[in-house]
């Protein structure tokens, strides 16, 4: 029995090691709290209230992840903008691939970024509400529709129309802010490929985190703007890349309104 004493001993120490680090670590245990303050780097957290794909499945036709259907499409998201540094760039590589995508904008950039935001209206790309100054809102709350209509007045103010998608800061959402927004006339439009790019992340790290995992039907999530100090360099040259990639491999770039058209209203 002395001899098993300290590796009983050494067995618990271990344990109280792999807890604590568990404890500090979101990306061990998979689920945590969100960084309150908004856009920072490193925020966009892929630790959410309650997974995406559970979302999806919850509330068919009101969150959005991926088509489901045979058709080789895909779909090209940004969030976060519009600015004068990483938007632009985007916007040069779309234009110059023939390609639309769907851009998630805050109301506050459109008041600060005017000429970008009518420029993203003028090429063709859809434009969706991502609230007007990002704050985090997980459940239900009487910011969401006062957030929602103020970046849609700063939509409207350059004459950009809304398309009806709403995107939660973060990605964060609980049933209830789902059901809400469902109530403030939105769907919820989710991703089902994260490219990770708010870490700052070069551009062969980018398409990693992409190009094995497309198929018919996916919405990838990346940014066009970010945080005071976040690098999305690697990511806008990464843009081209993926156009080409897929194009070649059959693949045809569509908006999200294109990819999920409004449900016909009953007779």
């Amino acid at each position: 029995m002395r001899k098993a004493v300290p590796y009983i001993t050494g067995l618990a120490v271990v344990l109280v090691l792999v807890v604590l680090a568990y404890r500090a670590s979101p990306e061990l245990r998979g689920s945590g709290p969100l960084d309150p303050t908004p856009l920072k780097g490193g925020n966009e957290k892929d630790n959410r209230a309650i997974g995406e794909s559970d979302l999806e499945k919850l509330y068919p036709g009101l969150v959005l992840r991926a088509y489901k259907g045979p058709e080789k499409i895909v779909a090209l998201t940004f969030d976060d903008g519009p600015d004068e540094v990483y938007t632009p760039q985007v916007l040069d590589i779309l234009r110059e691939k023939g390609v639309r995508a769907t851009f998630f904008l805050l109301g506050s950039r459109i008041d600060e970024n005017p000429e970008v935001a009518k420029r993203i209206l003028d090429e063709g790309h859809s434009i969706g509400n991502h609230t007007y100054s990002h704050p985090k809102l997980v459940a239900a709350s009487p910011e969401l529709p006062q957030e929602l209509e103020k970046c849609r007045e700063a939509m409207a103010r350059l004459g950009i129309g809304d398309n009806g998608f709403f995107r939660p800061p973060y990605g964060a959402a609980e049933p209830s802010l789902v059901e809400q927004a469902r109530d403030l006339g939105y769907r919820v439009a989710m991703w089902s490929i994260d490219s990770l790019d708010w870490r700052g992340l070069s551009r062969a790290e980018v398409m990693r985190n992409i190009k094995g995992y497309v198929e018919p039907g996916s919405v990838i999530l990346q940014h066009s703007a970010g945080g005071p100090g976040e690098d999305l360099s690697g990511s806008v040259l990464a843009v081209g890349d993926i156009i080409d990639l897929l194009t070649g491999q059959g693949y045809r770039f569509v908006t999200l309104p294109e990819m999920f058209p409004s449900p016909e209203k009953s007779p």
